[in-house]
């Protein structure tokens, strides 16, 4: 895994335009830290293969200070793209070596699952841990360890969740080493370039230059943005501690020219143009490039991908869970209600306290909550299955403070040019999570069987504790607040209704959140209608109606994933308001065509369309309320406006239903894709947001 990992890294790197000759420029601090560990790991490792008996018995300190040394070397470096996410997975993997005595712990159904077994391990480096999932297997790291078979021939091995972090750490490390370019510029010039890529070049002058005739070349350096920034999808509930992937400030671009400063440190007349092929420029600028090339959105980004796939490991698993040991669609369907209930209850809530409270920390309490309560999943099904609905329940009411806490602190650190390419990046990674994550988690949990779910959980356990570690090495930059606001704490009620006065008083986001509304009522009946359309409408074609209902799940997936990606790409430059108007009017015309497609093609053609309309209006809409809200009241603002989306999604589930039963799923699902046009249309009445 992790060779792969450093092959695509320099793979992508070179593609992207990069040099391969930029390794050998890159200057990391406490480099003789890094080197120390890695010969004191090997050299541990072959004394003892070699039966030295000081080393054996020194196993513990001769393992800890090795990895620890590597801890200590990756620290100061942590702002190099990927190298936060690889002392994260250090920091898992030295946990687990700890706990077990200097031995890196395998599970051992794991090992057969990856088509190897106990003979096949052949370092002293290694132990095996039994079958049994008990307090023995959590006293000794067993989440941590390596417990994910990778069953492929050539790399067939068995990993960690430290390992997936290390090895996307690396990959992100090498790719962005590449592509950068390996000059230096010190912090005038630094000072200089940032400015340029303001917008304010024309009037840039850098103190100290010389006054006679000169000439000193500046070029641009990427990787140079730091901070946190995450998002969750403005029209997407959380459930089971699941939200959108976290994205971060973009790196800052190469710029297209070198600049000459002459006399009094103006800018002069550009230099001749690097020559770097066209086909390779463009490569370097595309907005996702510069994004990846960024330390901390590597970090978060990558962070919230493995977590998220944690998440649905988790919720495959406690679907299984509930049904093997109910035997019942209605209270496996009981779970998902726990799981979705908190955003309609607490949503507004949650937003008002994290408008009080640090957003970093609110994040990063959040993820470690979330790790106890998913650590005690299959504990409490054991004791009472009854105790997991409440469970689920509160699961998700701490991610609806996380949630808040990342889109606010998304406009603090990306420039407003690229809040557009930012958010889209989010859904591309949900849309991954969904359309990767969903099967690899099924073969997962079906590899475990009935008798080992609870690893499943703790899994994703581990995983919010790695993202909670990864942006404890983040810094956020503090909320700016207005000019005379009142620093005292008011009341939740009071704050709440501040938040409101602001909707109400924004024509824009009030618009933009009744369109939502009545676009995502339709949403919510089309989710419950969905299974009954695949039997009822697409199944007499002669499709198995679980397949169709797969296959439609997976159409707006797909959609989903081009959408995002082009909204990314050009969204930037496309009017927010009308693009809006646009993507509600397509969905809208998806959904009610489904309602006279009776045949599996036609109906697969058009649930691609609404995933690509989904994300037509649901990036822009979150950009424009990044945009227009104020900091301090990012978070009441967006509360409400999820309570309102997700109390009419609720609300249209159940009407969905009751309207189904009586004149068909398909009357219903033409019928509000109807409405849906309406809504988007009437965004041309509104100025505000016809011209946004």
């Amino acid at each position: 895994m992790l060779i792969g990992a450093i092959l695509v890294g320099l793979i992508l790197g070179l593609a992207a335009g990069g040099s391969i000759w930029n390794l050998a420029n890159v200057k990391l601090d406490r480099l003789a830290f890094l080197l120390g560990a890695v010969v004191l790991r090997f050299a541990t490792e072959a004394l003892i293969a070699n039966g030295v008996d000081f080393a054996d018995t020194l196993r513990l300190p001769l393992y800890g200070g090795a990895y620890a040394l590597l801890l200590a070397g990756l620290w100061p470096n942590r702002d190099f793209p990927g190298l936060s996410v690889a002392f994260v997975g250090i920091l898992g993997n030295t946990l687990a070596i700890l706990a077990n005595a200097g031995h890196m712990p395998i599970w051992q159904p794991s090992l057969e699952a990856a088509g190897l077994t106990i003979n096949d391990v052949r370092t002293a480096f290694h132990s095996v841990l039994p079958i049994t999932l008990d307090a023995n297997f959590l006293l000794h790291a067993g989440p941590l360890g390596d417990v994910i078979p990778i069953p492929f021939p050539v790399i067939r091995n068995v990993a960690s969740v430290g390992d997936l972090f290390l090895s996307a750490g690396l990959g992100f490390f090498l790719f962005a080493t590449v592509v950068q370019s390996p000059e230096e510029v010190d912090e005038i010039e630094m000072e200089a370039i940032e400015r340029r890529l303001s917008g304010l070049a024309a009037s840039t002058r850098l103190p100290g230059a010389p006054t006679t005739f000169g000439e000193t070349r500046v070029r641009a350096e990427t990787g140079l943005g730091a901070g946190l920034a995450e998002s969750a999808a403005l029209e997407r509930p959380v459930a089971f501690g699941s939200q959108a992937p976290g994205m971060s400030t973009p790196a800052l671009a190469p710029l297209p020219i070198e600049l000459e400063m002459s006399g009094e440190g103006a800018i002069a007349a550009p230099a001749i143009p690097r020559p770097i092929p066209q086909i390779v420029e463009r490569a370097r600028r595309n907005p996702y490039a510069q994004l990846a090339l960024n330390g901390t959105f590597s970090a978060l980004w990558t962070g919230q991908v493995i977590s998220l796939f944690g998440d649905r490991v988790h919720q495959v698993a406690l679907a299984f869970l509930v049904l093997g040991a109910t035997n019942s669609p209605f209270l496996t369907a009981a779970v998902f209600v726990a799981a979705t209930l908190p955003n309609l209850l607490f949503s507004p809530i949650a937003g008002t306290f994290v408008d009080r409270w640090d957003h970093r920390e609110v994040m990063i309490v959040s993820d470690l909550l979330r790790a106890a309560i998913v650590l005690l999943v299959p504990i409490a099904a054991i004791t009472s299955l009854a105790l997991v609905y409440p469970l689920t329940f509160l699961l998700t009411s701490i991610s609806i403070f996380f949630r808040p806490a990342r889109i606010a602190a998304l406009p603090r650190i990306v420039p407003e040019d690229q809040l557009v390419t930012a958010n889209s990046a989010t859904w591309l990674a949900e849309t991954l999570a969904d359309i990767v994550g969903y099967p690899l988690a099924g073969l997962f949990v079906g590899f475990l069987g009935a008798t080992s779910l609870g690893l499943a959980f703790w899994f994703d356990s581990a995983t919010y504790v790695a993202s909670a570690a990864l942006i404890w090495t983040i810094v956020i930059p503090p909320v700016a607040r207005r000019a005379g606001q009142a620093l005292e704490q008011t009341g939740v009620l009071t704050e709440l209704r501040e938040g409101w006065r602001f909707l109400r008083g924004q024509t824009l986001l009030l618009a933009n959140t009744a369109q939502a509304v009545v676009g995502q009522f339709t949403m919510g009946a089309l989710i419950a209608l969905t299974p009954v359309y695949a039997r009822d409408v697409i199944g007499p074609s002669g499709f198995d109606a679980k397949a169709v209902y797969a296959f439609l799940e997976t159409g707006i997936g797909v959609g989903n994933l081009v959408g995002g990606f082009a909204i990314g790409l050009i969204g930037a430059r496309l009017a927010r308001g009308r693009t809006v108007i646009l993507g509600y009017v397509g969905a809208g015309l998806a959904v009610a065509l489904l309602g006279i497609a009776n045949q599996l093609p036609l109906a697969l053609g058009l649930m691609i369309g609404l995933g690509v309309a989904n994300m037509v209006f649901v990036i822009p809409s979150q950009t424009l309320f990044q945009e227009k809200t104020p900091a301090d009241l990012m978070g009441r603002v967006l509360g409400i406006r999820f309570a309102l989306v997700f109390g009419s999604m609720t609300f249209a589930m159940a009407a969905g239903g009751i309207l189904g039963e009586v004149f068909g799923p398909a009357a219903v699902i033409g019928a509000l894709g109807v409405m849906t046009v309406g809504a988007g249309l009437a965004g041309l009445l509104v100025p505000a947001v016809r011209d946004a």
